[in-house]
């Protein structure tokens, strides 16, 4: 019933903030009670549009941290933002759900962590791209053991557009494609491989289009037991490679890119008979000559169904004590300290040793 909804007050009506605002519209356990941002221009929409009937927009954060009514701030506003909101909501009595990455630094983070116990109030970050397809399907096909050893996994997220021309090129801001895409794709990644530990990493951060932040990067995670994991983001890229690709000992999974079926690839007979050489360009190879189809097993996996809003469930559950959170504090600061990580190697030109992060 909707006396039983938890009401919700969105800070920032950017891209992300009306995402927030989109799905609070529609949702089964939590209701949009009000919007603030520093531009009241952006109001006009909420003031002209049917949708927002009863909707409140805020002069200030002050009006948005005095409401009573309010259980749960969200926060969509530019990074270096992130933190003192978090900081003022969780002392004004209000829970907490932040926009990745969830501020500056791990200092920053545990400073967050503490008040957050000290005021008794919930706090999360949205990692929202849990719910990815691809990255859900990937994942089951490793816990699944369908590859065996698996031991090379490859995740892209490649654009042509470089960095939008907003604060994410600006450094004092937060601005930058780890903090922006490497945040979700590092926490994909660290679900997928669930059962290993980072021994080490290694990253390369690009700078085609902007010199103060990077416009993309190519980040090798070094897991025990030889598992190699590449992350890669770009912003100068003209033709895509696939979203994912996973090798183990016994086949290899594709996914093409978002939203499509996993194409699956297994062996059923590692003594391939009677291999036939084949002429490759000017040479004769029998290395990388295909396979028979007698020995090998192809399938699709479909692309699964799922609710994003899944997340806000698990939080307003989490407030009354009927459910553990999702996205956990330990898995926020563990990211978080893996992109510091990154950075520095990338400062270093260096691999960089993970035991105090990864554990």
């Amino acid at each position: 019933m909707t006396d039983n909804k938890k009401k919700v007050a969105v800070i920032g009506f950017g891209g992300m903030g009306r995402w927030h605002v989109r799905h609070l519209l529609k949702s089964d356990v939590a209701k949009l009670t009000g919007i603030y941002d520093i531009d009241p221009a952006k109001y006009d929409i909420i003031n002209t549009d049917e949708r927002y009937t009863g909707v409140s927009t805020y002069a200030s954060l002050e009006d948005v941290l005095s409401d009573e009514s309010v259980d749960i701030v969200t926060i969509a506003v530019p990074n270096d933002s992130h933190a003192p909101i978090a900081l003022a909501a969780m002392k004004a009595g209000k829970n907490v759900i932040c926009e990745k990455p969830v501020c500056m630094s791990s200092e920053e983070l545990a400073t967050i962590y503490e008040v957050s116990a000290d005021t008794g109030k919930l706090f999360t970050v949205h990692q929202n791209r849990r719910w990815d397809s691809d990255y859900l399907m990937v994942k089951d096909l490793y816990a699944s053991g369908e590859l065996g050893e698996v031991f090379n996994i490859e995740s892209r997220v490649l654009g042509s557009h470089g960095i939008p021309g907003d604060w994410r090129g600006h450094k004092k801001h937060g601005g930058g494609m780890m903090l922006d895409w490497g945040v979700h794709l590092i926490d994909q990644m660290l679900g997928i491989v669930y059962d290993k530990k980072i021994e080490r990493l290694y990253c390369h951060c690009e700078h085609v289009t902007n010199d103060e932040v990077d416009d993309g990067f190519k980040l090798d995670l070094y897991f025990e037991g030889g598992l190699v994991a590449r992350i890669e983001v770009g912003t100068s890229h003209f033709i895509k490679l696939p979203r994912y690709f996973v090798n183990g000992s016994n086949g290899s999974a594709l996914v093409e890119t978002w939203n499509c079926d996993a194409r699956v690839v297994c062996c059923k007979d590692e003594n391939d008979r009677d291999v036939v050489p084949v002429v490759t360009a000017a040479g004769l190879t029998k290395t990388m000559a295909p396979r028979s189809k007698e020995s090998m097993r192809e399938y699709t996996v479909p692309c699964p169904k799922v609710d994003v809003h899944d997340f806000y469930r698990n939080f307003c559950l989490a407030i009354d004590g009927k459910a553990e959170q999702i996205v956990t504090h330990a898995q926020v600061m563990r990211v978080m300290k893996i992109m510091e990580a990154a950075l520095k190697s990338d400062r270093l030109r260096a691999p960089v040793d993970l035991d105090e992060v990864s554990k």
